[in-house]
């Protein structure tokens, strides 16, 4: 239950944050979100990298073809991360795509430029 209202408050500010850019890029932080979801417990308490986590990674990572929807996705990641606040490890955040094998362009990181990905 925990986990289902953490997801829903992550799409819901998700949500918000995309609504003034939704429609300069084709993905929404609800796909975000939606893609990303079985990745919060690992994200924030550790363990091991759920299949589906990484699935949705991969899944992300297809979806943002152009660098409107990088830097769409970015922004959203970003959002998803404030959300989250202190219960997200940063470390893991960073490491993420390397764990599930997934090349990105950007570093998964608070201080990163989302303007800036390419």
């Amino acid at each position: 239950m925990e986990g289902l209202l953490k997801l829903s408050t992550l799409v819901i500010v998700c949500m918000l944050v995309s609504a003034p850019m939704a429609s300069e890029a084709a993905i929404s932080c609800g796909a975000v979100a939606s893609n990303l979801g079985q990745c919060i417990n690992y994200l924030t308490r550790g363990g091991f990298v759920p299949r589906g986590c990484c699935s949705g990674v991969r899944r992300l990572n297809g979806m943002a073809r152009t660098t409107r929807d990088r830097q769409q996705a970015c922004r959203c990641i970003q959002g998803a991360a404030r959300a989250l606040g202190s219960r997200l490890n940063p470390g893991r955040a960073a490491r993420l795509p390397g764990a599930c094998r997934v090349r990105i362009a950007y570093p998964i990181s608070a201080r990163t430029n989302c303007n800036k990905v390419r």
